[in-house]
């Protein structure tokens, strides 16, 4: 049975067309990693993979819904798990409703070790995204997880 996370919601001063388009490349993502971990990923527009400590985890799009939701799956991962990015019109059209939902297979032992980090690095993404408000993929490496 899969287990089920949900980010926090938060405003990010941004319009959803805008948002959405910097995580609709997977190459953007290379651009939040320190120049020396760059060098183990491989990305392209729809995929993202990496080798860490002998396991290639991979992640591809599975859909882009323009500009409102992108839906990322695992690619030749150790476990199945799919990542819902939410875009949603804020209180005006600059602004987004952002967060994110994941859905893992996880065993109860992994559970127990990730269930709670899971969700806080979700609410530390949404958090990173609200307080700058300024996102474009050189934005990106500033999150930290």
């Amino acid at each position: 049975m899969a287990a089920e996370y949900t980010s926090k919601h938060g405003l990010v001063r941004k319009a959803p067309a805008e948002l959405f388009m910097v995580f609709a490349d997977m190459r953007n993502f290379v651009e939040m990693l320190p120049a020396d971990s760059r060098q183990s990923v491989k990305a392209d527009y729809d995929t993202v993979s990496v080798n860490v400590q002998g396991f290639n985890i991979g992640v591809k799009v599975q859909t882009r819904t323009p500009y409102s939701l992108i839906e990322y799956k695992d690619n030749d991962a150790p476990f199945h798990f799919n990542v819902f990015i939410h875009f949603d019109r804020g209180e005006d059209d600059l602004q987004t409703d952002f967060w994110i939902e994941v859905s893992a297979d996880l065993n109860m032992m992994m559970k127990m070790m990730l269930g709670g980090k899971i969700k806080s690095a979700l609410d530390k993404v949404v958090d990173g995204l609200v307080d700058p408000s300024s996102i474009s993929p050189s934005d990106l490496k500033d999150i930290k997880l």
